[in-house]
Formats: structure tokens, sequence, C-alpha cells
């Protein structure tokens, strides 16, 4: 379990498979149905098919991806943050998902503060975008309130238009 980040309330950590339940649990909240969509991980086995295959093959691919956000004073593990290298993207981007209990509480803009900087500072890259669906307000407030500023619409596939923050 290698930690990356921490934050004052906050540890970033890569995931492992042993965090199977909780990614069943976070990609069929409504909020990550709605926004970022259905990955169809319906049961432990597709969990950590999900962890292997696409997050930590993207620790090794790349030297980062989407990390585990887990609460310093308990290790509750609470939502992701991360970057992420899409092939339908020119540049790295910012990604972050958190349960709908913990919600409004800071924690997102905290985290994706910190992989900014760290992105920067640490990782040598010279620049990180955003992209979210274009009815995800709070997505969009967030990434506004984290200095980046809506650039243009984008179709990541015919029935997927986002909007790319720069």
């Amino acid at each position: 379990m290698k930690t990356i980040l921490e934050t004052k309330r906050l540890l970033l950590r890569e995931f492992t498979v042993n965090d199977a339940e909780f990614i069943l649990e976070l990609v069929n909240t409504p909020l990550w149905l709605e926004f970022i969509g259905d990955k169809n991980i319906r049961n432990k086995e597709n969990a950590i098919d999900y962890i292997e295959n696409r997050l930590q093959k993207s620790y090794i691919n790349n030297g980062y991806g989407l990390w585990l956000m887990q609460l310093k004073v308990d290790a509750t593990p609470i939502g992701m943050c991360g970057l992420l290298n899409r092939e339908s993207l020119e540049d790295i981007d910012i990604g972050f998902a958190l349960l709908p209990e913990h919600e409004r509480k800071g924690y997102t803009y905290e985290a994706a503060k910190a992989t900014l900087t760290y992105a920067e500072k640490v990782l040598q890259i010279p620049k990180v975008v955003a992209i979210t669906n274009t009815n995800n307000i709070a997505s969009i407030r967030l990434l506004n309130k984290l200095g980046l500023q809506f650039d243009q619409e984008l179709l990541l596939s015919e029935d997927d238009p986002v909007l790319l923050f720069s």
C-alpha cells in the first residue's frame, strides 16, 4: 500500500485488491452512474479486475493514476482522486469521485488541490486538464475553484459530450 499524498485531513494512496468492496460501492453510487458512467462492476470479482487491470496498470504504465482517498483520523475510504492518461485527450487529466455521505465537506477540493501540486512539482507534468459531464454543476464549480477554466466542449464518443477545463 503506497501512500502518494498527505493533506490536512486525508491520505491518498494506491488501490490494492483489498479495496474491492469499496470500489464496488463507489462505482455504483447514483452520481458516479450519472456523471462518470456504468463500469459494469457488479460483484467483488469485477471490482478486483477493475483494480488490477485499470487502476494498478496505470501506476505501472504511467507512474500515477487514481488513488484512494481516506480519512487520516480513522483510515475510512471516502473516494478517489488522481491523474488519468486517456487516449481521447492530449493532456493528462484529473479525476475524482466521492461517496455521497462525504460530499460537501471540502474533501475533494483538498485532494484535488494536492494532486495538482503533486502533478506539477513531483511528476513535472506541465499541464493538467479536466473533463466533466455538461450537467455536473458541482464538478464544474470545483474545477473553477481549483483555477481551471472552461475551454471547450468535446465528444469523447458519439453520445458522450463533455466539457474540457484547462
